[in-house]
């Protein structure tokens, strides 16, 4: 499955290797989530087929506006880099 986790399986002397299930994805109440479901989207968007025929991308274009917007609301503050200390002699 797509979340089921694989992790820190050691390869075989020859080469192989073999993959473990060490992890998956519950919800609040200890159920399986995710997996067979999918993920719901925050905003959803239609990928219409004749505009990625054209070579658009409306997820990705949705996304960059969203993300402006949000830069709008809350743009980044200017960050201080202190004088780095100096040694005395």
């Amino acid at each position: 499955g797509g979340l089921i986790g694989l992790s820190g399986n050691p390869g075989f002397m020859d080469g192989g290797s073999l993959s473990v299930p060490t992890f998956r994805f519950l919800d609040t109440e200890g159920n399986w989530d995710v997996e067979n479901v999918g993920v719901a989207p925050d905003i959803e968007v239609v990928d219409r087929p004749e505009l990625v025929a054209k070579g658009q991308d409306p997820s990705l274009e949705r996304a960059v506006e969203v993300l402006l917007e949000e830069l709008k609301r809350n743009p980044p503050k200017d960050i201080v880099v202190p004088t780095p200390p100096r040694m005395k002699r």
